[in-house]
């Protein structure tokens, strides 16, 4: 097999059919393989966000991360664009959703697809893709440090396209794999637990993971929040559920 990869952005079909950005990273060759939607955080569509999608490249997965900012500043900074969706209240639900319908009918419409999607995200990703596994049909779904699953933000952060979750833990379609820190207040482990406890009522499968001496972003190489060795398990969890629920 080939270890060559190519990496591009691409424009994609997102919510209501606007066409939006978003970034691909698959292998060459056709061996059937599942695919990866990745959701960004809050700060944005960046270069970390890109490097994820390529680990999962390099690492056999067709991948691929839209762009959920594209319609409020096309062609601006990471950052710009992350102020100018949190000047609007942030990305409304239903949007979040259509735009990963359509990626994830991207990578299913892929030569090298199996047909098996997985999605993961980070911080407001992270609640997105709660959100995502809840909304549509996946087969594996990651929840890094995702905030305000269980409860609403406060008023004055400015997050007022929020809505509740936990009513749709119920329709989960996946098993779910979370990984959290314990000195996070973004979801603090009371709130971790608590979504946890309430997916097991429902009777679907989770495997949580809090990590010590890790607060938020504790993946994020580039920021001081970043811990090593919670990181490097943390990745061996990621790629041994998506081993298991994504292989062919």
């Amino acid at each position: 097999m080939s270890d060559a990869m190519l990496a591009e952005t691409i424009t994609i079909t997102g919510d209501n059919g606007d066409e939006i950005e978003a970034y691909l990273a698959r292998p060459l060759d056709t061996t059937p393989r599942g695919g990866v939607l990745v959701i960004h955080h809050m700060p944005g569509y960046d270069e970390g966000t890109k490097e994820i999608v390529r680990r999962f490249a390099v690492n056999g997965y067709n991948a691929i991360a839209p762009n959920l900012f594209f319609r409020v500043a096309p062609g601006a900074s990471p950052d710009d664009a992350a102020a100018a969706a949190r000047a609007q209240g942030g990305v409304p639900d239903s949007q979040v959703v259509g735009d990963s319908d359509g990626a994830i009918r991207h990578l299913r419409s892929l030569e090298s697809s199996n047909g098996k999607v997985g999605v993961i995200g980070y911080c407001s990703g992270g609640r997105h893709t709660f959100l995502v596994a809840c909304s549509l049909q996946v087969e594996a779904a990651v929840d890094c440090y995702g905030a305000f699953v269980t409860r609403l933000p406060d008023p004055a952060m400015g997050m007022t396209s929020m809505k509740p979750l936990m009513d749709i833990a119920p329709n989960l379609s996946s098993p779910l794999l979370g990984l959290f820190g314990a000195d996070d207040k973004f979801p603090t482990p009371d709130e971790t637990a608590e979504l946890e406890a309430e997916l097991r009522k429902h009777g679907k499968s989770t495997e949580f993971h809090t990590y010590e001496g890790a607060g938020h972003a504790f993946f994020s190489v580039e920021r001081p929040s970043y811990r090593s060795e919670a990181a490097a398990d943390g990745w061996q969890k990621v790629f041994a559920f998506y081993g298991r629920h994504l292989a062919s």
